[in-house]
């Protein structure tokens, strides 16, 4: 803060206080000028001799009516002139009433007229200074959601300081939490420290909710569904996240020989078998990964596995939202096989409608007679991530009452192994020595391909009480970004992603002070995890636990967000963060708090997890779940 004397119309200059006036600004000694310690003359009365009586009494001083103006006190025809009788000798002092520039109580000075003091030739308009009183903290029953509010009113251009009363605790920055914050004790006593002539203290209530106007409706979580290298079905999933076991195995078959990298995060289980041949024979191997973990996700809320209709609901007030990266390149490479080796009449009709990406979310639409829409996301390893924050919009406003939101890919094929060998973006780990897939570690090398999918239930909070579900946790908000930088490489400075992790924390109403946890998209490629780091530091700006599954999965491409999604909600429902595997010795550029080896419980002091995930071309996206108590 600049002081008062650097500011170009603030010309501090010595009068007597014979010369001052209301409404002038005031400081009564050097000490006060350096100290930015100033009040406002309220008014300025003389202190007549011999006459107590009329003149020190609140009825007859200090009103501007009749003591307080130029005309009538402070000026040489009034005060002290050889005209005056010497039965009216001249006051030797006069009685200031001074006020606190920017508001307080009023006191009274009495000081001899010939004083030096010194003003900022700056007037004042008195009546718009407010009289205030601190408040008295000590009585005062705290809310979260309180604002208690510090203002120096002495000093003219100081800025007010506020705290928030947030789990408990006060902070002065939401946004940050390199500041420890206080306790109740604590703000009582520096209030009470600083309450007085200096300083105006008040306590601000936290605003009672008004019944009035339309909100967006509230998202919870009440299905989950999961397929993934860990096996199928969300118990294999959650049991192999916090019991640290990897999933990612070698690829032995002859299509893959002659790679450069030979492993991979694929499901153990044909996912063929696990639905009626006729079904899965009509769809790819990414839709079939989604059919199952999406029928999961909806009878673990609590529906009918047959669909709608029978789970009484209206299938036109149900959608369905997935991303998908290709969906299953395998098909296209099939029938191009075909195709030059038997020529066109080999080709099945089949090829085309089983190619599209989109055929996971007609997939799921068609299972389970889903009409109200099925939309499909492509945006890059973000994909997953972004389906579920489109689908917490169309829930929030009303299009939708229900929605499957979640992710499948199946890209485990030789051509896309190669094409990621050869951009060096694999991790050349063997199996032999832990998870090949090391995020945040020093000797991570790239990222381990990966397969599967993971789906949430979405519904409106009123529709999920009414019915007696339970609830994982609130889908609360997300972030979008674009890195605009390169077509592969992220953005070093981490930038984009933080610009997502800030609109994902402001679309969820919160602040950084309620993070409790990060679900990390962290791939172990050398860039992206440290762009990554760097934007969770400059976000957060403090140690929140964080936890990436890379290691024990593989990295799920366009699923990865979906399968992410649901273990930050299983942490949320369950207070536990699995650890992160492949992670044996931290690079110490990342300075995070990572959670290793064991799992570690959920901090208490705070209700919002976040998932991120991050995709080539710079596409960023960020879920903010929060916790139900």
């Amino acid at each position: 803060m600049r002081h008062s004397s650097e500011i170009p119309y603030f010309h501090p200059h010595a009068v007597t206080l014979a010369e001052v006036r209301p409404g002038d600004l005031l400081a009564l000694s050097e000490e006060d000028v350096a100290g930015d310690r100033w009040f406002v003359v309220i008014h300025a009365v003389p202190e007549t001799l011999g006459t107590p009586g009329t003149l020190g009494t609140p009825g007859t001083l200090g009103t501007p009516e009749t003591l307080g103006t130029p005309e009538t006190l402070g000026t040489p025809e009034t005060l002290g002139t050889p005209e005056t009788p010497e039965k009216n000798e001249t006051p030797g002092t006069v009685r200031v009433t001074l006020r606190p520039p920017l508001g307080g109580a009023d006191h009274d000075e009495v000081l001899g007229r010939g004083r030096q003091v010194t003003v900022a030739c700056r007037r004042m308009d008195v009546g718009r200074i407010p009289v205030v009183t601190s408040v008295d903290l000590a009585g005062v029953e705290f809310r979260d959601g309180d604002r208690v509010t510090t203002l120096r009113v002495v000093d003219p251009h100081a800025v007010e300081e506020t705290y928030v009363r947030r789990w408990s605790a006060w902070h002065r920055d939401l946004e940050s939490l390199r500041e420890e914050p206080l306790s109740d004790g604590a703000l009582r006593e520096l209030a009470g420290e600083i309450a007085g002539r200096d300083h105006l203290v008040r306590h601000h209530p936290r605003p009672r909710r008004s019944a009035g106007g339309m909100a967006p409706r509230r998202v919870v979580v009440t299905g989950l569904g999961a397929v993934t290298p860990l096996g199928v079905g969300v118990g294999e999933l959650w049991r192999g996240l916090v019991e640290g076991r990897c999933g990612i195995r070698e690829l032995d078959g002859p299509e893959f020989e002659g790679l450069p990298v030979r492993v991979a995060g694929t499901v153990p289980v044909d996912p063929a078998t696990l639905l009626p041949r006729p079904q899965a024979r009509r769809m790819n191997r990414a839709a079939q990964f989604a059919v199952v973990a999406a029928r999961e996700a909806w009878q673990d809320a609590g529906f009918d596995g047959a669909g709608t209709a029978e789970s009484g609901l209206d299938p036109a007030r149900v959608g369905v939202s997935v991303g998908a990266i290709l969906g299953d390149a395998s098909v296209l490479v099939g029938g191009d096989r075909k195709l030059r080796a038997k020529g066109p009449r080999s080709v099945s009709p089949l090829t085309t409608p089983m190619t599209v990406p989109s055929q996971a979310a007609s997939q799921v639409s068609l299972a389970l007679r889903i009409t109200g829409e099925a939309r499909t996301v492509t945006s890059a390893c973000a994909s997953g991530t972004e389906a579920i924050g489109l689908a917490i919009d169309r829930i929030r406003y009303g299009h939708v009452d229900i929605a499957l939101a979640g992710g499948a890919e199946a890209v485990v094929t030789p051509a896309i192994m190669a094409s990621f060998a050869a951009m060096r973006a694999l991790s050349h780990h063997g199996l032999t020595e832990g998870s090949p897939s090391r995020p945040f570690a020093k000797d991570r090398d790239g990222f381990v391909n990966g397969e599967g999918a993971g789906f949430l239930l979405l519904e409106t909070e009123e529709h999920a009480r009414a019915r007696g579900a339970r609830i994982y946790c609130e889908a609360a908000g997300w972030g979008l970004s674009a890195d605009a930088h390169h077509m592969a490489a992220p953005d070093p400075s981490g930038s984009g992603v933080a610009l997502a992790l800030r609109r994902a924390l402001k679309d969820a109403g919160g602040h950084v002070v309620d993070v409790v946890h990060v679900n990390a998209h962290a791939t172990a490629t050398v860039e992206g995890d440290l762009a990554e780091a760097n934007a969770l530091r400059a976000v957060l700006g403090g140690p929140v636990p964080v936890t990436a599954l890379k290691g024990h999965l593989g990295h799920l491409q366009g699923a990865a967000g979906g399968v992410e999604a649901v273990a930050t909600a299983l942490t949320l429902y369950h207070g536990l963060i699995p650890p992160t595997i492949g992670c044996a010795i931290q690079d110490d550029e990342i300075g995070l708090d990572v959670v290793t080896h064991t799992a570690r419980s959920l901090p208490t002091g705070g209700d919002l997890a976040l998932s991120n995930s991050f995709g080539f071309g710079g596409h960023n996206a960020v879920l903010a779940l929060r916790r139900v108590r």
